[in-house]
């Protein structure tokens, strides 16, 4: 993690619950951490820094956000308690106006401002989604900011611990749900198809405890560990009375739930300007495939580029989107609509687009490092990638296919670069043309058998190598014609002239 990611929190409370009698104050000196929220605070900043100024200048940002930021306009605890008392009057929840809860929203005011205007930038695409969702459960609105806290309204995230997606749903918990996954879908990473899970998981917790703070309590560890604290407290169906009983995450889950709605609700009173988003809800619309296509495919034909298209459909693992009953549906900008309905033959049937509008391709090989998953043997590994566990072997000279969780390995994936044949041609044309007359092209083979060698770096390929040195990426595979690409490591010498 990034250093300074992590924030310990010792809180002292001494409070009165509203409608309960005095708790002796002994039972709440303990110790707080609220590392996976912090973490993800943090990795949304990096994120976004990273995308706007670069690497370095990210960090050198995130190292400055431990200060306090002095630009945002701060207020005393009784104005944030007068507001909380506000913002109860036109929930269902029940945000008590303790230390600790002004303690997160001080932290928050203070030294992560920042973060706040980065979500406030990615909620104009999600919330929309969000809130359609609840509201066909007739479920709180205010539910809409629960995915701040798990994911940073990022929805390629996943845990530690297996939770993936906006919602941060577990595989059991998913399945469960009727989220469906195989080697090429993980609908837990669906927006939509999550948001929809997420929303029937919340009305079955609140059904069950008819409390909301109970029910987001379940929701981060479980309504096991729920069950287990009221039983510990001595019956108590209190949140903030069961709170030192849950676990230690738990314990500033809710807490932090209602800091993040507080920013979310007054960020005008204390001058956070949102950042800008990316894409706007409005500006984009679904459509059904009629068969599988490939994302690249996509990317090559109507300019959706993978990361865009991926951005939007992070429910896919691979290149490739496979033909479902029911189809698959996704996600592309409205502006880009006419020419996915324009050019949809030709996603469908990729080589005859190629053949008739003359253009070719050639296969480079991306190296990816994948991590094994539970449960994950090196055939499932092989088939999601489309290669074998003799490659796969050979990539990470391994003398067999046993794999055990969490280790990482190489695949090597094909990718094609495409060229237009019309103008290949024409290019050397006229290169041949221009050439003096006396000149002729080199022979591929040596007589004396005496080459010029190359010696490969990490990530290095053929296609990489002949742009580096200048030199024509015909006659380089033609000089090692003998070499399989899929086999290349670095430290491996190739030809690249005759001496």
């Amino acid at each position: 993690m990034l250093k300074g990611i992590l924030t310990l929190w010792v809180v002292f409370l001494f409070f009165n619950v509203k409608g309960q009698p005095k708790v002796n104050q002994d039972i709440f000196v303990d110790t707080f951490q609220s590392e996976a929220f912090l973490g993800n605070v943090e990795a949304a900043l990096f994120d976004y820094y990273l995308q706007t100024f670069g690497k370095p200048e990210a960090y050198s940002i995130l190292n400055e956000l431990g200060r306090e930021d002095r630009s945002v306009v701060e207020f005393p605890d009784s104005v944030y308690a007068q507001r909380l008392e506000s913002i109860v009057k036109t929930t269902p929840f029940t945000a008590t106006s303790n230390a600790t809860l002004l303690k997160t929203i001080n932290y928050f005011v203070k030294k992560r401002s920042r973060y706040t205007a980065v979500m406030l930038g990615r909620s104009l695409y999600y919330f929309p989604m969000f809130e359609n969702s609840l509201a066909n459960y007739n479920l709180p609105l205010e539910l809409r900011y629960l995915p701040i806290v798990e994911s940073a309204l990022k929805p390629t995230g996943k845990s530690w611990a297996g939770a993936a997606g906006l919602w941060q749903i577990m595989y059991r918990t998913g399945r469960s749900l009727n989220l469906y996954a195989d080697s090429y879908i993980d609908e837990r990473y669906d927006p939509i198809k999550a948001t929809d899970a997420a929303c029937r998981y919340l009305s079955f917790l609140f059904n069950l405890y008819g409390d909301w703070d109970l029910a987001l309590a379940a929701y981060n560890c479980g309504p096991g560990n729920v069950n287990k604290a009221i039983r510990r407290s001595g019956g108590k169906t209190n949140y903030w009375l069961i709170r030192p009983y849950l676990p230690k995450e738990t314990q500033m889950y809710v807490p932090n739930f209602y800091a993040v709605m507080y920013m979310m609700t007054y960020y005008k009173e204390h001058q956070i300007i949102p950042m800008e988003a990316n894409m706007y809800y409005h500006e984009t619309d679904t459509v059904c495939l009629s068969a599988s296509v490939k994302i690249s495919h996509i990317d090559s034909i109507i300019g959706l580029s993978t990361a865009d298209f991926n951005t939007l459909n992070p429910q896919y693992k691979t290149d490739y989107i496979p033909a479902t009953d029911p189809p698959q549906c996704i996600v592309l900008p409205i502006a880009l609509m006419g020419d996915f309905f324009k050019y949809q033959d030709s996603l469908y049937n990729y080589q005859n687009y190629l053949d008739t509008s003359n253009q070719n391709y050639i296969v480079l090989n991306k190296k990816k490092t994948h991590t094994v998953q539970p449960n994950e043997s090196m055939s499932d590994i092989a088939l999601l990638y489309e290669t074998s566990n003799n490659d796969i072997r050979e990539w990470n000279g391994l003398r067999n296919s046993t794999l055990f969780p969490g280790q990482r390995i190489i695949v090597m994936i094909p990718e094609k670069r495409f060229i237009n044949t019309y103008e290949k041609s024409t290019i050397q044309a006229t290169q041949a043309a221009s050439a003096p007359k006396t000149t002729k092209k080199p022979s591929i083979t040596s007589p004396s058998g005496e080459y010029k060698y190359y010696t490969l770096k990490s990530g290095e390929n053929l296609w990489s190598i002949s742009q580096k040195l200048g030199i024509s990426f015909v006659d380089l595979q033609a000089l090692n014609s003998d070499l399989n690409p899929k086999k290349m490591k670095p430290g491996q010498k190739i030809k690249i002239a005759i001496k």
